[in-house]
């Protein structure tokens, strides 16, 4: 199974509404999907303070940052 990673907060408006969108696409094309918090990381933090929420795909060391949408999410993990 693929994984991605989804960037966030807690407390982020931004970062709920990501994960609204990321969740039934994932589940539709069998994507695990691994939250990780920046607030844990200070290096994490500093790199994606003002960009989150971000997907990450280890796989092919790309990102996709806000806003998207279902379209777009479902493009970056084809």
């Amino acid at each position: 199974m693929r994984e991605i990673t989804l960037l966030g907060t807690v407390g982020c408006h931004l970062c709920e509404e990501a994960e609204a969108l990321v969740m039934p696409v994932a589940r539709r094309l069998g994507v695990e999907v691994r939250h990780v918090d920046i607030a844990d990381d200070d290096t994490l933090t500093q790199r994606y303070a003002t960009t989150i929420p971000v997907v990450r795909r280890e796989d092919r060391d790309r990102e996709l940052g806000w806003p998207f949408d279902t379209d777009s999410l479902y493009r970056f993990l084809l």
